[in-house]
């Protein structure tokens, strides 16, 4: 586990340096998470996703992501899932909205360290990002790109007052996600490293399977031809567990 938060805060402040020179932006998330059980060994995964354009101008995506858990243990579930990006692209003076389609494989690892409820998730993505043309002044989509993408999330919820079993109350969230290009680099920002995700959030668990949160994440984005984007989201997310 030292390890591991020594790699994240690495990978944390490697980034500081290359972020004085990115763009920045101010935007706004909203998320939930959900998982429905069906059986004694599987389980339905949902989360949707709105998030806006700088300034909360537009709508900057909406994410649809449905998936199929197997619990191999109270520890560990593999999912496999399909997701639904409807993005808002710029062109010249023209924008519009095109989609990806994803399908998507992911282990997820939970247990406790110190009473610190520590989840791991390793990702894998098969992108399929729509291709887009202006054609009479209006965004139209001309066929689509195909790319890997590799993602390790490491989330830790600390109640504020300790208990065996952590049912209701306060808490912070910290985590850290990382995302790669495997293969077809050039379908994307023509590199391997695309994006990370670090996010400080206040939250309060209603019930075992109901929790709330609101905090900061900043998105740091390689773009193509050496640009990057930071991004300072607003987030309020909810997570449901049934």
């Amino acid at each position: 586990m030292k390890s591991l938060f020594f790699s994240l805060l690495f990978i944390v402040t490697s980034t500081i340096p290359n972020s004085l020179f990115a763009q920045s932006q101010f935007s706004g998330w909203l998320a939930s998470f959900n998982t429905f059980k069906t059986g004694k060994k599987t389980s339905i995964h949902a989360d949707v996703q709105w998030r806006s354009t700088d300034e909360f101008k537009h709508t900057q995506t909406l994410l649809l992501r449905p998936g199929l858990n197997i619990h191999l243990s109270r520890q560990l579930i593999v999912t496999g899932g399909y997701a639904f990006i409807h993005n808002r692209r710029v062109m010249g003076d023209v924008s519009g909205y095109a989609p990806e389609h994803r399908t998507w494989e992911q282990l997820l690892f939970n247990h406790k360290l110190k009473g610190v409820f520590v989840n791991h998730r390793f990702r894998l993505e098969q992108r399929f990002i729509s291709q887009t043309t202006v054609q009479d002044n209006q965004l139209v989509t001309d066929g689509s790109v195909y790319a890997n993408r590799l993602r390790y999330f490491l989330r830790n919820i600390i109640p504020f007052q300790q208990q065996k079993t952590f049912s209701k109350g306060i808490f912070a969230a910290l985590q850290n996600e990382v995302f790669v290009n495997i293969g077809n680099t050039s379908n994307v920002n023509g590199k391997f490293f695309d994006q990370n995700r670090f996010y400080l959030a206040l939250g309060y668990r209603l019930h075992s399977s109901i929790d709330l949160e609101t905090g900061y994440l900043n998105q740091y984005v390689s773009g193509r031809n050496g640009t990057f984007t930071n991004n300072h989201v607003w987030q309020v997310a909810s997570y449901l567990r049934l």
